[in-house]
């Protein structure tokens, strides 16, 4: 028999609320709310632990749970909510009737492991906007690149939106941040080729080896790549732009660099 929770005054509903509504909660606890069976089973499917499973059973029913659990590592309080309780923590329109608390995972740059010897890196300095982040996070898990680096963050990665954008990407890859300065010093003391995307003494995209140990480097489309990053460059790359502006979003131009280097690799 599972926990039942009704209203949403209840302590665990509070505790939820807060979590989805305040990074500063999800940085203290380092636990953070997660929904829909997609997204729970690629974080339990990337090693993450649920510490509580709330479900509204009208929707998503106890065989479900069951199923989704049975690879877990852990074996998570689950608590069976009504309808009211489940439109008020709901974050979604359709999640499907599941929500968890979940750990959070530190991110840290020595976390980071290599299964090759020429690793394939996207670098993403200082994204804002939740839409551009989990839209690198899906393009970077479409191409299976080896880790995304977030270099001066300014977004919470465990931010609902981000998850929600990246349709979970957020657990399937590799993810560390870091400043700028420790994200360079990582990259060179791997002896991993740094390739920026800028406008100033670039090549194009597609005369560079990228089959070499290689980390892509985007940044934001209104001030670029700060002059750390241009001055430690292997080489700046450019997209030409056949049309009448200058750049495209962060996103696109990540993903054209990031595939271009997956061709050269013949998509291993």
């Amino acid at each position: 028999m599972h926990k039942q929770v009704s209203s949403t005054q209840n302590s665990t509903i509070k505790y939820v609320l807060q979590l989805q509504e305040k990074s500063r909660s999800r940085k203290k606890e380092g636990k953070c709310i997660l929904e829909g069976f997609r997204e729970l089973t690629l974080a339990l499917d990337g090693n993450y632990t649920i510490d509580t499973l709330l479900f509204y059973p009208e929707i998503c029913s106890h065989d479900s749970i069951q199923e989704l659990l049975k690879n877990a590592k852990n074996k998570p309080e689950c608590i069976e909510i009504s309808k009211e309780v489940y439109q008020k923590i709901a974050y979604r329109g359709s999640t499907e009737g599941v929500l968890a608390i979940m750990e959070t995972k530190t991110h840290a740059l020595d976390a980071i492991s290599f299964h090759n010897k020429t690793p394939l890196i996207l670098v993403a300095e200082a994204p804002e906007k939740p839409g551009n982040i989990g839209a690198l996070l899906r393009t970077a898990d479409a191409a299976n690149v080896d880790a995304v680096f977030i270099a001066n963050p300014k977004t919470d990665l465990y931010n609902p939106n981000i998850v929600r954008s990246s349709v979970g990407c957020v657990f399937t890859i590799q993810v560390a941040m870091g400043s700028t300065a420790e994200i360079i010093s990582y990259l060179q003391e791997k002896e991993i080729s740094i390739y920026c995307a800028a406008l100033s003494a670039s090549e194009n995209y597609h005369s560079q080896d990228f089959k070499k140990a290689t980390a892509i480097v985007v940044g934001t489309e209104a001030t670029g790549l700060r002059d750390e990053w241009l001055n430690s460059s292997t080489q700046n790359i450019i997209i030409p732009m056949q049309g009448k502006i200058d750049s495209m979003n962060v996103s696109v131009a990540a993903a054209i660099l990031i595939f271009e280097a997956k061709r050269q690799r013949d998509f291993r």
